[in-house]
Parts: structure tokens; C-alpha cells; sequence
């Protein structure tokens, strides 16, 4: 494990961002945990790519997946695209 040391911190992970700008915006803890639910979901759909790689149109692929294969009702989608928007804002 490399050294965690203040002068060496470790650099920030995707979720961590994610969960903080959560935090600050006031969002219900229920609501960090979706949002980190449906992130991760995303990246393992596209093979654990970062989503800095991805765009519009794989987001519109998982939404698709999720609607097709998935068994995702129409609630479901809104709060993983939900999700995804907040995560690429």
C-alpha cells in the first residue's frame, strides 16, 4: 500500500468527489448512495472505463440497456440518468 503520510496523500477517487459534492449540495444520504449506486453500475457496464472517456452516447447505451435488458421501470431510469447528470456536471 503506498505511503498515506499528509505530505503524501492518496489522490482522490472517483466516488470520493462524487459523495463530497453530494454533501455539500445537502443531498439525503439516501440519495448519495443511489447516485454512487448507478456510477458504479455505469462503469462496470462499459467494462470499468473512467467516465471522463465515455460521453452522450455511452450514457444512452446504459439508459438503453437498462430499459431493455435491465427491467428497469421508467423511475428507475430517471434516477440513474439522474445520477449520471450530476455526475458529469
Amino acid at each position: 500500500m503506498p505511503d498515506e503520510t499528509p505530505t503524501n496523500p492518496r489522490p482522490p477517487r472517483l466516488l470520493d468527489p462524487l459523495r463530497e459534492a453530494l454533501r455539500v449540495r445537502h443531498h439525503s444520504l439516501r440519495t448519495e448512495q443511489a447516485y454512487v449506486h448507478w456510477t458504479k453500475r455505469y462503469i462496470l457496464f462499459h467494462g470499468k472505463r473512467h467516465p471522463r472517456e465515455l460521453g452522450a452516447a455511452q450514457v444512452q447505451e446504459f439508459l438503453t440497456w437498462l430499459a431493455v435488458e435491465g427491467g428497469g421501470s421508467a423511475s428507475t431510469q430517471g434516477q440513474a440518468l439522474a445520477a449520471l447528470l450530476f455526475l458529469y456536471k
